[in-house]
């Protein structure tokens, strides 16, 4: 079984996060209802799949991780058709980046409308070489981002939204505690069993298997 998978790097919280100060983002001002709970949704789980299919896989990825971007490119694509859409598998993204351009690529694909989740994943990671290995990462980032229908005033506020940024490097130290993940992909299987590294889709349906995929 092919198992290639980006080790997790030693990096501190505050490399993470950084030292600017805390901002909310520029459309919550637009109102209170738009405000309220915000923080709660953006870290609220990530899941697609019917809620009874028999069989939970939570992926720990990073938004700048090759192999992640390799298993979601040429693997998820059948995994999703075959196990998600025939109510075999819910599958759940959770948030593992591996460095500080992950966690703002992670926070930008989460403060988007939970409907846009998805398929904002799937655009940056198709097209991580273009905006990951640029001279101006970031910068890259953030047309991308307007792609999705994100400003340029609201993708700033993103980017400098240190509760969101620190419950994302939370959820990170999460999995390394309760899952001992130290490379990506990462799956959890029915909160049961482990698979690390990138598969084809042979690979991935056989792991699962035992659980009736």
């Amino acid at each position: 079984m092919k198992q290639t998978a980006t080790k997790t790097p030693g990096i501190t919280r505050r490399a993470f996060v950084g030292t600017g100060s805390a901002a909310t983002l520029a459309w919550l001002a637009a109102g209170p209802s738009h405000a309220d709970g915000f923080l709660d949704k953006a870290l609220s789980p990530r899941v697609i799949g019917k809620g009874d299919a028999p069989i939970h896989v939570a992926e720990y990825y990073s938004m700048t991780c090759g192999h992640c971007a390799d298993f979601h490119n040429n693997t998820y694509p059948k995994v999703k058709a075959k196990l998600i859409d025939e109510g075999l598998l819910r599958f759940e993204m959770r948030p593992f980046p591996l460095d500080g351009l992950a966690l703002r690529a992670h926070a930008l694909v989460r403060a988007v409308p939970e409907t846009k989740f998805f398929p904002l994943v799937k655009m940056l990671l198709a097209k991580q070489p273009v905006w990951a290995r640029a001279e101006d990462p970031v910068g890259e980032l953030q047309k991308m981002a307007r792609l999705a229908g994100v400003s340029a005033e609201e993708f700033n506020a993103i980017m400098q939204n240190r509760p969101l940024l620190e419950g994302l490097v939370t959820q990170r130290q999460q999995g390394i505690d309760r899952w001992r993940v130290n490379s990506t992909p990462t799956f959890v299987v029915n909160s049961d069993s482990i698979l690390a590294g990138n598969m084809s889709y042979e690979e991935f349906a056989e792991a699962l298997s035992a659980y009736g995929a």
